[in-house]
């Protein structure tokens, strides 16, 4: 459960920035390359680099390298695990929901 939450906190890290979340839309459409990127963006390209390892070290991309050119790609697997979280929340929040409905409604719970 602490890797598991670790994970979380660390992709949650990541997302925080809009920076990196537009990267990883941007990513959704397809694999890019790093200058293809970062010319989306105004900032230089070390800056921009920050983006890139706080999004790899968590796992949410992944970059390869062929020649001089480091090519991006997102890991879907790793937006599975908020995701998870996500639908665990909506399932918790969802049981409240349904319990609070039935004793607003429910005459008979409401008497003392």
């Amino acid at each position: 459960m602490a890797q598991y939450s670790a994970q979380l906190d660390g992709v949650f890290l990541a997302l925080a920035d809009p920076t990196r979340r537009a990267v990883v839309r941007r990513l959704g459409r397809g694999s890019t390359s790093v200058g293809e990127l970062a010319r989306e963006f105004p900032m230089t390209l070390p800056s921009f680099m920050k983006h890139v390892r706080t999004l790899e070290a968590n796992g949410l991309i992944r970059t390869v390298k062929t020649g001089r050119v480091r090519t991006c790609e997102l890991n879907r697997d790793r937006l599975a695990l908020v995701d998870d979280w996500l639908a665990e929340q909506r399932r918790a929040w969802e049981e409240r929901t349904d319990r609070l409905e039935q004793f607003v409604t429910d005459p008979e719970e409401n008497t003392p």
